[in-house]
């Protein structure tokens, strides 16, 4: 019981965390679409550098 009880104390908080992240990420959600209409129309193109690879901006 007592390893149970240990188990719980240390798995709880991450739990609790993630759960409340998950919550907030759901509120404050940001598309990708939503940051190119902020951008304009007139924006050019630009090569920008993620996740490992060089890719072209429309």
């Amino acid at each position: 019981m007592k390893a149970l009880e240990t188990f719980a104390i240390y798995v709880t908080p991450f739990l609790v965390l993630g759960l409340a992240a998950r919550l907030l990420l759901q509120r404050y959600v940001v598309d990708l679409a939503d940051l190119q209409k902020l951008a304009g129309p007139k924006r050019k193109p630009r090569r920008v550098f993620l996740l490992g690879s060089w890719r072209t901006e429309k």
